[in-house]
């Protein structure tokens, strides 16, 4: 098998387990970096989750506390969205979106079954698209296509989270309007 070939096949059939599927047990850090190793597709040693890359991300607000040392789904649910989102957008947008994905109304297995539902959809049309590429098609020639997908697909990224900060913004300015005294009317004589 080819390295394109085992590339499209993990593009197929490579997912984060589903939220039932999450250890429902508290796992230690050494025990989640060799979890989150099974969580998303990699093929450098470079690109793995450390452990102070949790605690930065903890740190930040990214992921909840640990409750003592340990880490539960939800912990295993937040790292596994930040360790995909990472490869693609700023920590200040990877918050947002973690937030409205994961911490909105809903409980967060929803969330996190939506996130996956999406990241499915994003690796078949990825596999579909290598497989409709040219078999003549140089590596340079599809590394660009793709480069370009990914191009594209960040410009439409982008701008939806940019919408998103201006909706919060309108939404918080609108909490502050609210919560400011109001001036008593001055009665007419």
């Amino acid at each position: 098998m080819s390295q394109l070939s085992e590339l499209q096949e993990r593009l197929r059939t490579h997912r984060p387990v589903a939220w039932e599927q999450l250890p429902d047990f508290a796992l230690y850090m050494d025990q989640v970096l060799s979890y989150m190793d099974r969580q998303v597709i990699r093929f450098e040693e470079d690109d793995a989750l450390t452990a102070a890359m949790v605690n930065n991300y903890t740190k930040s607000g990214l992921v909840p506390r640990a409750e003592g040392k340990k880490y539960g789904r939800e912990h295993l649910a937040y790292l596994t969205a930040i360790c995909i989102l990472k490869r693609v957008m700023s920590t200040r947008d990877m918050d947002l979106l973690i937030r409205e994905e994961l911490q909105s109304d809903r409980p967060i297995a929803d969330g996190y079954a939506a996130f996956c539902d999406s990241l499915d959809s994003a690796l078949r049309i990825t596999a579909d698209e290598m497989e409709a590429r040219p078999q003549e098609d140089t590596l340079a020639d599809a590394a660009i296509h793709f480069a370009l997908l990914s191009y594209a697909a960040g410009v439409a990224s982008r701008r939806y989270v940019t919408l998103l900060h201006q909706e919060k913004e309108a939404a918080g300015a609108g909490e502050t309007e609210s919560k400011k005294p109001k001036k008593p009317k001055k009665e007419r004589t």
